[in-house]
Parts: structure tokens; C-alpha cells; sequence
């Protein structure tokens, strides 16, 4: 097995390679097809693509040579007024030499969380040095990025990976690793990332390191989670009208096994969304169930019987279907 992170080892290289957000990325071509850019602004959740994109972008702009032509902070370590002052004007004031186009650029990572002093003091050099660089803010809320930088960038909004797209790329990396994989170990490391490709590309190298079969149960014991499948059979018991039964599973999970009834509820929420035999009606009568049920759980209610009262729910809406 290669050494290396592998979310950096096989992050695209150019645009051409990354998967899903096609109108973005097709967007983004124009730019460089056009050897221009405006400022932009990414925004959307982790793991989706958005600094792979703007890297990818800069290597097709310039070439090889790109790492000389951008510099990338991350604001969350360094999220001052200061760092606008230095390090960023240093940067943009000086011109791109020996470079196809007469800008560089400078790419903030979790720009979301720069100050806002530091925000005003960057809005105003975006401002004097658009001659000489060009600024790639990447955050995930947009609404914490103050509006004159925002009305001074092209804004990209990124959606979470599709099912499809994040199994083919984690394929792709088992046939380079050559590693032995199971539809089972590949169904639970999409479902633990919830749509980031980076956090389901380190948990499968994770799960890799002691050389075994990967599967479900090597997944979610590194999550120190339990297994949906013991959530969906306590489900379906209380559907089926055996609620004791379903509430020694829940003991279960809650004692034997140390789940936490946040995690027992978020499952539970995806479980039924996704049951076949469930109506639309059953569906909306349970959602309000479980976040009247989750609400409780946040004010300090008791665990055990709030699940408990949830798995009364199940039974009752299950003695409707049957």
C-alpha cells in the first residue's frame, strides 16, 4: 500500500477530472479558456470539490509551474486583520512574472471565518490590486461573508456529491490500491460521509491499514458507530407490532453497545425515509414524531424513554399498515 494521504494523492488534477457540479465546472473552463478570471466567491459543504477546483483551475491557467502563481491560507488559523495586512497585500501587490496571464492568484480557505475587520481590510485590497491578482474566498455559509465582497465576486454554489459519483471515485482508488473491498464496505463508507468525498476517501484509507477485507463492520467500528442494519432491524420489529422486542434491541444499543441517542435518532430518521413499504402520510407522521422526540433529547429528557415512546410510534403506525 502507497504511503500519503490519500485525499491529496488523488485529488484531481485538472478540471476535466472532477466529478459531479458540471455547470460549475464547465464555468469555470470558460475562465481559463478565456485566460481571465473575476474574483470569486465557493461556497458549500465539506468535501465537495471546492478547493480542488480552483487548484485544478490554476494548473490548467498556468501549467505545471502553477504552485508559483497562487498562494493558498487557511483562514481559520489565521483569520485576522493582520494576515490581510502582510501576508495577503505582499502577495497581491506584486506582479505575476514569466506568467501566461498578468494575475496571480490567492485562495482563502474557510474565508467564512475570517473576522469581520479582517473581512473589510480584504474587500478594500480586492479593490487596489485587481490589476495583479485575482481572490478565490472558499467557505461553507455564505451569509458570513460581508456583502461588499460578496457583490464583488462571481459566487459558485456547491451541492453535496451524488451517491453514483462518490462510490465510482472510491472504486477507482480500491483498483489502485489494490484493495479488498465488499458492496458492503463501500455502502457504509458513502453513507458515514454524507456526501464529503475527502472524509470517505480517509476513512477507506483508515479502514485499509490493517489489510483486511473492507466492510461494513471494519467502516463503523473506526466510527465507533453501530451498524444501521441493528437500528433497521429494531425498526422493523416495532413495525411488525413486537415492541418489546424492539425495546430490548434499543436497551441494547443504548447500554450494552454505548450508542448515543443522537446518533440512534439520526439513523432512525434515514431508516425511514428510506423504508419501501412506508407511505408518504406514515413518513410525515413519524418525521414530526422524531423531532418533537430529538427536541426533547436536547432539553435534557431521559434517553431510554423518549426512544422508547418512539418505538410506540413505529408499532402504532405499523398496526395501520398491516
Amino acid at each position: 500500500m502507497s504511503s500519503g494521504m490519500w485525499s491529496e494523492k488523488y485529488r484531481p488534477n485538472t478540471l476535466d477530472q472532477i466529478v459531479n457540479q458540471r455547470d460549475i465546472i464547465d464555468r469555470l473552463k470558460n475562465f481559463v479558456q478565456e485566460k481571465n478570471i473575476p474574483h470569486l466567491l465557493l461556497v458549500g459543504p465539506a468535501g465537495v470539490g471546492k478547493t480542488t477546483s480552483i487548484l485544478a483551475l490554476a494548473r490548467d491557467l498556468y501549467g505545471p509551474s502553477y504552485k508559483n502563481f497562487i498562494l493558498e491560507l487557511n483562514a481559520s488559523d489565521e483569520r485576522g486583520i493582520n494576515v490581510i495586512r502582510d501576508k495577503v497585500k505582499n502577495f497581491a501587490r506584486t506582479a505575476a512574472i514569466a506568467s501566461p496571464v498578468s494575475f496571480k492568484i490567492l485562495i482563502m480557505d474557510e474565508a467564512d471565518h475570517l473576522t469581520s475587520d479582517a473581512q473589510h481590510a480584504l474587500r478594500r485590497t480586492m479593490e487596489i490590486y485587481t490589476k495583479t491578482a485575482r481572490f478565490c474566498l472558499i467557505g461553507n455559509y455564505s451569509e458570513n461573508i460581508i456583502d461588499p465582497i460578496q457583490s464583488r465576486c462571481s459566487i459558485f454554489r456547491y451541492s453535496s456529491l451524488d451517491e453514483k459519483d462518490i462510490k465510482e471515485r472510491l472504486s477507482y482508488i480500491t483498483d489502485q490500491e489494490k484493495l479488498d473491498i465488499v458492496d458492503e464496505g463501500l455502502e457504509a463508507l458513502y453513507q458515514a460521509s454524507g456526501g464529503d468525498l475527502r472524509k470517505a476517501t480517509n476513512l477507506l484509507q483508515a479502514a485499509a491499514a490493517n489489510g483486511a477485507v473492507i466492510d461494513d463492520v471494519s467502516v463503523y467500528s473506526l466510527l465507533g458507530s453501530v451498524r444501521p442494519d441493528k437500528i433497521r432491524d429494531m425498526i422493523q420489529l416495532a413495525l411488525d407490532g413486537k415492541f418489546l422486542d424492539s425495546r430490548e434491541a434499543l436497551r441494547e444499543l443504548l447500554i450494552d453497545q454505548g450508542l448515543a441517542p443522537e446518533d440512534i435518532i439520526r439513523i432512525t430518521y434515514r431508516e425511514i425515509m428510506r423504508h419501501s413499504t412506508l407511505t408518504e402520510q406514515m413518513k410525515v407522521k413519524l418525521s414530526d414524531t422524531l423531532g418533537e422526540i430529538d427536541y426533547r433529547l436536547t432539553q435534557g429528557s431521559r434517553p431510554e424513554i423518549q426512544l422508547s415512546t418512539l418505538l410506540g410510534h413505529l408499532s402504532l403506525v405499523g398496526e395501520e399498515k398491516r
